[in-house]
């Protein structure tokens, strides 16, 4: 099967006016970064409790009064109606086509998250009660100094198990805010700190700088995990796209260099091969938030050259996965990635590492942390807390 780099070596210009063509009718990005920044300022050194709500009852609105306004799309027939609405509503922002932009003008556009408070405000549907508190931190890495965010159980005293978790956005767009929902539901619900980090992003710091942040930051979390209320001994890693992938590479790295292993991975639709023309690529092609012409536009952001999209660090599928600590991958049916996924699976099972993967049904990329929203994602939260409770108990 072709790969990523010989497509582009063959097709290079004719791929340019196709992905231009193909994006027209694009929605915004996967979960976009509206402020147009790597990091975020909206938390402090100083812990603040997250507000609370009244339940969705008391709110007036349920998850289940929520409908489409329009036909089901072509490419997903059996899609959630939830996961719909908030493809609807993503569309009517009229953002241009990420693929169109540079990429600090992406950064601007409106987001999945975006989509889903409006979708929950519309329908008088309350924010879930999170007891969480926050805090921001500037830790060191090579070449520099990254953001991260530290979410903190309220019940407790610590210490408490360590989640490393990695945002999504191809390496190129998104923040910690974006994401905040997934790294706070895996807080709350967990019982864990979670350190997500603000790795930076591409074209401004190309590849491998955002592969290195993340293992910089985990390091630093082994180190001072107790400075953060954190058990050193009890620490997972987690991610979502590229960060499900940056999760993986992060876990192979600490193998490789003699750092301590995470006690388990959580991969969500990770980007884990240099492969455009899987099963779900050529399937997905035109799908929403996420479609092939996006997927090309992330890795020429990031990558020198289109042959570094076949690194090992990439290309997961071509790594050594030896000797890896258990790992938990989730996808989402309707979603370019979800061959990604399955091929990084049946890799890891040949590698002797133990893997557990779900892939849900009526649901596209990003519907991870839209569980306050939709019901398939409410599980698969749910899936993914099961796994890592049960990794942090043995």
């Amino acid at each position: 099967m072709k790969n990523l780099f010989d497509h582009f070596k063959a097709n290079y210009t004719k791929s340019v006016a196709v992905l231009a063509l193909a994006a027209v009718s694009s929605f915004t990005a996967c979960k976009s970064n509206s402020s147009g920044s790597s990091t975020t300022t909206t938390d402090s050194s100083t812990t603040t409790a997250t507000t609370t709500s009244t339940d969705t009852a008391k709110a007036g609105g349920s998850v289940d009064d929520v409908k489409p306004k329009g036909p089901k799309p072509a490419w997903g027939q059996d899609i959630k109606p939830q996961m719909q609405a908030v493809l609807e509503k993503l569309a009517s922002y009229h953002d241009k086509p990420i693929p169109s932009l540079p990429a600090a003008q992406a950064r601007k556009n409106h987001t999945a998250t975006d989509a889903v408070m409006d979708v929950m405000k519309e329908n008088n549907i309350a924010m879930p009660q999170m007891k969480v508190d926050t805090m921001g931190k500037e830790i060191p890495v090579t070449g520099g100094n990254v953001h991260i965010r530290v979410y903190t159980p309220q019940s407790g005293n610590g210490p408490f198990p360590v989640i490393v978790y990695y945002h999504g956005g191809g390496f190129v767009i998104a923040n910690i805010d974006v994401y905040d929902a997934s790294a706070k539901t895996l807080a709350d619900q967990v019982g864990a700190v979670v350190v997500s980090v603000a790795y930076r992003l591409a074209p401004e710091h190309k590849f491998p700088t955002a592969h290195n942040d993340a293992f910089d930051a985990y390091q630093w979390v082994v180190k001072n995990a107790a400075s953060i209320k954190g058990d050193p001994k009890k620490i997972a890693i987690a991610g979502e796209s590229a960060g499900g992938n940056l999760a993986v590479a992060t876990t192979i790295a600490a193998r490789d260099k003699g750092v301590q292993l995470p006690l388990h991975v959580l991969s969500v639709y990770p980007i884990a091969s240099a492969d455009m023309f899987s099963p779900s690529y050529n399937k997905y092609v035109e799908g929403k938030p996420l479609d092939k012409a996006m997927m090309m536009w992330f890795t020429k952001n990031y990558t020198n050259s289109m042959a570094e999209a076949k690194d090992p660090r990439l290309n997961l599928v071509a790594a050594n996965l030896k000797g890896l600590p258990p790992v938990t991958i989730i996808n989402a049916e309707l979603d370019p990635l979800q061959s990604d996924g399955g091929m990084l699976a049946d890799k890891l099972k040949a590698a002797g590492v133990k893997v557990d993967r779900k892939v849900y049904d009526g649901v596209t990329h990003e519907f991870f942390g839209m569980g306050a929203l939709v019901p398939t994602a409410k599980d698969a939260e749910g899936y993914a807390v099961s796994q890592l409770k049960d990794a942090f108990n043995k």
